[in-house]
């Protein structure tokens, strides 16, 4: 799959793309024509998105970054995982899993009984796969609430077999008239790889950081351990000190097969035709980086040393490189000049 690399660069102006005021006038300053486009687009049309990707590639990310910039009333964000675990968490209360019951005796139509998933869900079984039929049923349902908004859907198609379903799903949620849009991203494997090593999470608020990518204001160092250590710094925790989730120092090799199902299912939406297609790319090699992004539009490492004198942690941030699938040094780039790619390309497609 050839993703071409999409131009932000300007030299003019820097800015702080982790702070939320600056965060926004960059995309101004960046997509300021386009976003007015989407906004007056969004007055009275919608639109479907198919957000397809590797896990942990950004996809929520991504959608949620382009919500916040172009109008959070008029766009919905819905994962599919999400909503599976919602399906999950209902069946605990009496009263919503007679809900769900009723709902899918009335809506769902599939090889495997509406009786027989509850019992499978139940077990927490995880042998029985759910199907594609009932997953239309729950994604309906959700839509069916959110009234006529544009829709970015994370999570489907998830299975080469759910590729056709998407393609006429937007006629069963009857928007008939509304362009459906695929959006594929491209993330190399390592990439993916250290933002999983790496990630550490507040075991008092959940709270998600990377040490290696996204570290707190306070960065420790565990003598005992030889090892570095960040301290939550969310402003409504009391400050613990952050910890690797169970399986994280595994990185991807839990998920490698779902990785390559990934693969295979974006090469699948790749290869179609007569389907509308946005191609996002999160890695630049290193050549081509100073070329088309600023400086402040690539992802930053971090490193540490510890000063025993002054019993102090030093911090050091330079650009982030990895190599990407075919070997390749790359450098990564941060969610904002994605997103500004995705909604030029978006203006485009919509002919705006």
């Amino acid at each position: 799959m050839d993703f071409p690399i999409f131009k932000t660069k300007t030299g003019e102006k820097t800015f702080d793309l982790t702070d939320a005021k600056d965060r926004q006038a960059y995309f101004e300053y960046k997509a300021g024509a386009e976003i007015k486009k989407l906004q007056d687009y969004l007055k009275d049309k919608t639109f479907i998105v198919y957000l397809l990707g590797k896990k942990s590639s950004g996809k929520g990310t991504y959608a949620k970054m382009f919500k916040e910039v172009i109008d959070s009333q008029k766009i919905e964000h819905l994962s599919i995982g999400d909503m599976i675990r919602g399906f999950d968490e209902a069946l605990k209360n009496p009263a919503k899993k007679q809900e769900l019951v009723d709902f899918l005796h009335k809506k769902y139509r599939g090889p495997v009984s509406v009786e027989d998933i509850i019992k499978a869900m139940e077990n927490r079984s995880t042998k029985v796969l759910l199907p594609s039929e009932l997953i239309l049923a729950l994604t309906e349902r959700e839509i069916s609430k959110m009234g006529k908004k544009a829709i970015f859907l994370d999570g489907f198609p998830r299975d080469l077999d759910q590729v056709s379903y998407s393609l006429f799903f937007k006629n069963l949620i009857d928007y008939r008239q509304d362009p459906d849009i695929f959006v594929l991203i491209d993330v190399p494997t390592n990439v993916i790889d250290e933002r999983v090593k790496y990630r550490l999470i507040c075991p008092l608020c959940n709270t998600s950081r990377n040490l290696k990518l996204l570290p707190t204001k306070h960065v420790g160092y565990d003598a005992e351990r030889n090892s570095y250590y960040l301290m939550c710094d969310n402003a409504s925790c009391s400050g613990a000190r952050m910890i690797t989730k169970e399986g994280d120092e595994l990185g991807i090799e839990p998920i490698k097969e779902r990785l390559d199902k990934d693969g295979l299912l974006m090469g699948q939406i790749y290869n179609m035709h007569g389907i509308k297609r946005i191609l996002l790319r999160n890695s630049i090699p290193v050549n081509k980086t100073k070329e088309h992004y600023d400086d402040y539009e690539i992802t930053p490492e971090y490193h540490y040393t510890f000063d025993f004198a002054l019993q102090k942690v030093t911090v050091q941030e330079k650009p982030w490189e990895v190599k990407d699938d075919e070997g390749n040094a790359v450098n990564s780039l941060m969610p904002p000049p994605v997103v500004v790619s995705l909604i030029k390309q978006m203006v485009a497609i919509l002919e705006l």
